[in-house]
């Protein structure tokens, strides 16, 4: 795949459109509800600085928990926006979040910031970075896992953690594109040892025995998946 291939892909899927769309319209009501100069800055780089932090704790907590789909209500839910990823790696229709559940995520992580920093304008400032920024880590995000090869050292090496990730395991190296609060934290790993690889690395700890228990995703799944997604996937 070259790069502008990569581009048009990333591009048609409705949500990055989306996306950008909600980013747009975002900026356009700052116009109608602006902020200061000072307090608008302020929301942006708050929102920037802080966006790593949440989804660092989103997908350790949250797309990595356990408890998800114990809980019927959220199993589908969990099955859609990370259980299938983790599944199917390189299949990219299933590489982007869906839309009901990220973009509330983005508005509560960013919008009550701006809005303390600058009322309504620095809100909808904070959640216009927020969306942009989040543009940004998807298209880092495709650069792992479809076949391109960047050029750039630092997407080689942002590419090589998160495919360890996917394919090694899974208890670690969290971040798509920051991975300070992973050695903050003690999940960020460099060195690959096969002999430690992870029995849960593709199916995030959703066995056959789990499955049991709680057939939700097993029932949606048509049943519990083993093995390599190259050994039992047709692309």
């Amino acid at each position: 795949m070259t790069l502008r291939e990569l581009v048009i892909a990333y591009f048609q899927y409705p949500a990055i459109m989306g996306y950008l769309a909600s980013a747009f319209v975002a900026i356009g009501l700052f116009f109608l509800y602006p902020a200061p100069l000072m307090p608008t800055l302020a929301a942006i780089g708050v929102s920037l600085m802080v966006y790593p932090l949440v989804w660092y704790c989103l997908h350790r907590w949250v797309l990595h928990s356990r408890w998800m789909f114990k809980v019927p209500l959220l199993a589908a839910t969990w099955k859609r926006i990370h259980y299938d990823h983790h599944q199917d790696p390189n299949r990219l229709e299933i590489l982007f979040g869906a839309l009901h559940t990220t973009l509330p995520t983005i508005a509560i992580a960013t919008a009550p910031l701006g809005y303390w920093f600058g009322g309504v304008g620095g809100a909808l400032a904070a959640f216009a970075t927020g969306l942009l920024t989040t543009c940004f880590y998807e298209f880092c995000h495709c650069i792992q896992h479809l076949a391109y090869k960047p050029k750039n050292k630092m997407l080689v090496e942002m590419k090589a953690r998160h495919m360890a990730h996917h394919f090694h395991d899974e208890r670690g190296n969290f971040g798509i594109t920051n991975y300070f609060w992973d050695r903050l934290f003690g999940t960020y790993y460099e060195r690959i040892e096969k002999d430690k690889k992870s029995e849960t690395v593709f199916n995030l700890g959703y066995t056959p025995e789990v499955a049991e228990r709680y057939p939700q995703v097993a029932r949606l799944s048509g049943g519990v998946a083993t093995g390599h997604p190259s050994q039992r996937i047709p692309h």
